[in-house]
């Protein structure tokens, strides 16, 4: 995964949209991308425990749910950047979006879509986290894309243990509707 190709292909690439039938709430998250040595990173962030939140706990690309004053999806997506980060994205190069997935959790299809912007990120910027996080590290996506950090989760859903997909790194697992996320963009740069 290098930039330029990366470029290519997401200009290429027509995301395709789940209907909206059904579909009361909107969000959207960033896969901040930084060419590394050559390797491809995405900026992630472990979610804090707190109540009501489906997502507690998870590892997350930076995101959340469209307001009122959000022009549009990718202003969602730079505001809830900014809230939860600290980086501006104003300072990056908006490369694409992929097609909206619908929201699962707990095991529950939610009336919400979720939109994923790609953005390059050329200068570091200083990560500062809000309450919603507890971490954030740049996650080694080309090495993902390689097979490197392939693993399987056990998620509990009641009685039934559903074993999933996932990457493993350091001692985080990255699953569920992230490693969906990102193993689509993965896809579409590997398209031929």
């Amino acid at each position: 995964m290098d930039l330029a190709t990366t470029i290519r292909r997401l200009a290429e690439h027509q995301p395709e949209d789940p209907s909206d039938f059904l579909v009361r709430t909107r969000a959207a998250v960033a896969a901040i991308l930084r060419f590394h040595r050559g390797e491809a990173e995405v900026l992630l962030m472990t979610r804090a425990q707190r109540d009501g939140d489906r997502w507690s706990g998870h590892v997350s690309m930076p995101g959340g749910k469209q307001e009122e004053g959000d022009v549009d999806l990718v202003a969602t997506a730079v505001r809830e950047t900014f809230e939860e980060t600290g980086i501006d994205l104003g300072h990056a190069e908006l490369l694409g979006r992929l097609g909206a997935v619908r929201a699962i959790a707990k095991g529950k299809v939610l009336p919400m879509t979720i939109t994923t912007f790609v953005f390059h990120l050329a200068d570091d910027q200083p990560v500062r986290l809000s309450e919603e996080a507890t971490d954030a590290f740049w996650f080694p996506l080309s090495r993902a894309a390689l097979g490197e950090l392939d693993a399987r989760y056990e998620y509990r859903f009641g009685p039934l243990a559903l074993d999933l997909p996932s990457w493993r790194w350091e001692d985080r697992t990255v699953w569920g509707l992230t490693h969906q996320m990102l193993s689509t963009l993965i896809e579409i740069v590997r398209s031929a």
